[in-house]
C-alpha cells in the first residue's frame, strides 16, 4: 500500500534569522499506526527525502517489513526539509535558514502531532547534523540517537568544500551538474574510484570512464534536483552548530558511527566528538564502517551498517 505524502502549516513561524515565514512541512509515515508502537524518526540526508521506504524509498535496504528498522514493530517517521522540492515546494531565500531551524521546524512537526518521545532518532549526513541540533534544544526526546557520517558542527574542512560548491552554484553555464560532479568527489574516497575505473577509457564514448561516470551523476542530479534546493542543502551544510555546552544534557544513548574513508565528515573528527562526549556521558558509544568507498558507504554498506544498528534497534 502507497503511503500518501501528508502536509502541515506551521503559520508565523520565527526563524534564527528573525524573519517570520508560514512553512509547509510535509512528511511520510510507515508502519504501525501513530501511538500503537514505537516512533522512530528518520532525518533524510542532502538529496533525499521523506520516501525512506518501500518500492522507490532511498533507505529500503533498512527500513520495512523484516527489515531492521522493522515496519510491523515501529511507526517510522520522516519530514522532508522544507525547500528540498520533493513536495514541490521550493525557497528561494535560503540564506535566510540554518540548520538549527530546521531542526526546530522538525520539533514543531512532532509537536503538532502530539509526539513527546521517540524510540530512536537516526540520520546520515546532513540528516544526523539536523538530531544534533533537535537534541540539544530537546535533550528528553529520544531514547536513541544514531548520527551516521555527520558530525554536530560544520569543520572548517566541510565548510570549505561546501563553499566551492556555492562558487559552482552559482555558476551560470550547468551549475548543478558541476557542484554534483565535486560533490562526488568528496562523497566518495580517492581509493575507490581508482579501484573501480582503473584509468579505463571509453573508447565508444571517447572519454574516461571515470570522467563519464562523473559526468551521469550531475546529469542525473540535475533531472530530479532543483538548483534552488541544492542552495540551500549546501547552505544548511556550513550552518551546522548544535550547542557544545549541551551536549551532555542529552538522555538518549548516541550511537555515533563513523566512516574509516569519509572525506566529508572524517571519522577522526567524529572519534574526537565521542571523546569529548564520553568524559562526560557514560552512555555514549562509537562504531565504525570500513570501507573504501568514503561517506557515501552509508548507503553502501548495508551489511556492516545492519550489523551495527540490529544491536542497537531492539
Amino acid at each position: 500500500m502507497k503511503t500518501p505524502l501528508q502536509n502541515i502549516i506551521l503559520q508565523n513561524f520565527k526563524l534564527k534569522s528573525g524573519k517570520i515565514l508560514d512553512i509547509n512541512l510535509s512528511y511520510h509515515i510507515f508502519g504501525r499506526d501513530l501511538f500503537s508502537a514505537p516512533i522512530i524518526l528518520i532525518n533524510h540526508a542532502l538529496t533525499g527525502n521523506s520516501n525512506v521506504s518501500g518500492e522507490k524509498g532511498w533507505w529500503r535496504t533498512l527500513v520495512g517489513k523484516e527489515k531492521i528498522i522493522d515496519t510491523e514493530r515501529f511507526t517510522v517517521i520522516c519530514f522532508n526539509i522544507p525547500g528540498n522540492g520533493f513536495d514541490g515546494i521550493l525557497i528561494e531565500n535560503y540564506e535566510d535558514f540554518k540548520t538549527v531551524d530546521i531542526a526546530n521546524i522538525f520539533l514543531e512537526g512532532l509537536n503538532f502531532l502530539n509526539i513527546n518521545q521517540l524510540h530512536t532518532l537516526i540520520g546520515g549526513s546532513l540528516g544526523g547534523a539536523i538530531g544534533w541540533e533537535m537534541l540539544t534544544v530537546e535533550p528528553d526526546l529520544a531514547e536513541n540517537f544514531i548520527p551516521i557520517a555527520c558530525d554536530f558542527k560544520t569543520s572548517d574542512w566541510l565548510h570549505a568544500q561546501c563553499l566551492v560548491q556555492k562558487f559552482l552554484l552559482n555558476q551560470k553555464e550547468e551549475p548543478l551538474q558541476k557542484a554534483r560532479i565535486h560533490a562526488m568527489l568528496c562523497y566518495r574516497s580517492p581509493e575507490s574510484m581508482n579501484v573501480r575505473f582503473k584509468n579505463e577509457f571509453d573508447t565508444e564514448k571517447e572519454i574516461l570512464k571515470s570522467h563519464d561516470w562523473l559526468n551521469f551523476h550531475g546529469k542525473s542530479l540535475n533531472e530530479r534536483f532543483s538548483l534552488s534546493a541544492y542552495h540551500l542543502m549546501n547552505h544548511l551544510l556550513m550552518s551546522i552548530n548544535a550547542d557544545t555546552r549541551v551536549l551532555k544534557n542529552i538522555k538518549a544513548d548516541i550511537h555515533l558511527i563513523a566512516v574509516d574513508s569519509d572525506l566529508f565528515f572524517p571519522a577522526f573528527e567524529i572519534k574526537k566528538c565521542y571523546g569529548h562526549l564520553i568524559k562526560t556521558k557514560g552512555n555514549t558509544f562509537y562504531h565504525e564502517i570500513n570501507s573504501m568507498h568514503g561517506h557515501d558507504a552509508f548507503l553502501m554498506e548495508y551489511e556492516q551498517l545492519n550489523g551495527i544498528l540490529e544491536k542497537i534497534i531492539k
